[in-house]
């Protein structure tokens, strides 16, 4: 399968999910899939046009017609850069004054069990619904399905993603130095992280000392003192738009050996989680290993998060570790594993790599080392 390496995949990719796409519509016993712009448009036909007022819509039917574009006539330069050209697609461009709900409807050729994605804006849902003898249903075991296992092109681009996050984590000790807000630490990371590879940083937590037991916080400007721990926890996206995720904890100077001793238990938790994953084991039983070494240290109300989450042209899709999931996984399925432990009002530390199930395990797109690193407090 060849790959592109801008902006989309060759136009091959998007013919063989858009393939895949009508046989499992037809397997729900739908007639139709409608998708607006969003990761879904552009899993299905490598488009990254924006969701305006103006209805935009990819539509798929169950009866193998060559599916169709509406969209607003000012807007189809957008569609230059995707497949639609080379898959021959329909495309059905509207100018004001035009219904373009009834373009919608002309496209359906058949039935009325119309799936739409989840993200689809009420803007255009409601519209949509009134042109339907029913109303439609959600489209999400389709998209999940079709987009929860990855290709050999999507499990490529997740590894260049990862690999450019590793170079900014390496280059950690450029940044991170006692006296330096959290805010000025996270505008250097973010530069790098466009620097080493990525169209944009799309997260940067740095969490010092305190900080750092909120696993949502992001950047303030508290000054970061020697001997703070301090979770960094960064990401973003690479052309043709799969995204990196990955933390690391670090301590400026010489650690305390309890929290050493205590960062050493969750790099043992992490470890365990990923030597769980295989085929068929359940969702649930990966995070159920990464939560038996803390619990069994004494730090179980320390951990207080799902194990992973899926990724690829989303930061957070399925499958999603957490207890109760009981989704047996299957090779192709990505999601990160990253169990934290969090001290309110002192400290907190968490690990996190990405990883692809394969056929007798898995495979880290992270390689940075995963205890808790030390630098120097001058840098």
């Amino acid at each position: 399968m060849s790959a592109h390496t801008e902006s989309r995949f060759a136009a091959d990719v998007y013919g063989q999910r858009l393939e895949r796409a009508v046989q499992l519509i037809r397997d729900a016993h739908l007639d139709a899939l409608l998708i607006t712009p969003g990761p879904d448009l552009r899993y299905l036909i490598g488009s990254a046009a924006q969701s305006f007022e103006r209805l935009t819509c990819l539509v798929i039917t169950s009866d193998k017609a060559t599916p169709s574009v509406v969209i607003p006539k000012l807007e189809v330069s957008a569609l230059r850069d995707s497949a639609v050209d080379e898959l021959g697609l329909r495309v059905l461009d509207w100018v004001d004054g035009v219904d373009p709900y009834q373009l919608v409807q002309s496209a359906l050729h058949i039935g009325s069990r119309v799936a739409v994605a989840d993200s689809m804006p009420a803007l255009h849902l409601l519209p949509l619904a009134r042109s339907f003898s029913g109303l439609p249903v959600s489209a999400t075991p389709v998209l999940r399905e079709l987009r929860m296992i990855k290709d050999d092109a999507e499990i490529e681009g997740l590894r260049r993603a990862g690999a450019a996050i590793d170079r900014v984590h390496a280059r950690m000790g450029e940044f991170l130095r006692a006296g330096r807000t959290e805010a000025e630490v996270g505008k250097d990371i973010a530069d790098a992280i466009v620097a080493e590879g990525h169209t944009e940083a799309a997260f940067v937590i740095v969490g010092s000392g305190p900080n750092g037991a909120n696993p949502h916080h992001e950047v303030s400007d508290r000054r970061i003192d020697t001997g703070d721990v301090v979770v960094i926890d960064i990401g973003g996206p690479v052309d043709p738009g799969y995204y990196s995720d990955s933390t690391r904890t670090y301590v400026l100077g010489e650690p305390d050996p309890e929290i050493a001793a205590r960062c050493a238990e969750l790099e043992r938790a992490q470890a365990a989680a990923v030597a769980a994953v295989r085929p068929g084991i359940r969702a649930e039983a990966v995070d159920a290993a990464a939560r038996e070494p803390l619990e069994a240290a004494g730090f179980g109300p320390a951990f207080v998060h799902r194990t992973g989450h899926g990724i690829g042209l989303s930061v957070h899709e399925e499958p999603y570790i957490v207890a109760g999931n009981e989704l047996e996984l299957r090779p192709g399925m990505a999601f990160s594993i990253e169990p934290g432990i969090y001290f309110p009002g002192e400290w907190g530390a968490r690990i996190e790599d990405i990883v692809v199930v394969t056929e007798d395990g898995c495979v880290s797109m992270n390689e940075r080392p995963h205890g808790l690193t030390a630098l120097p407090a001058d840098g």
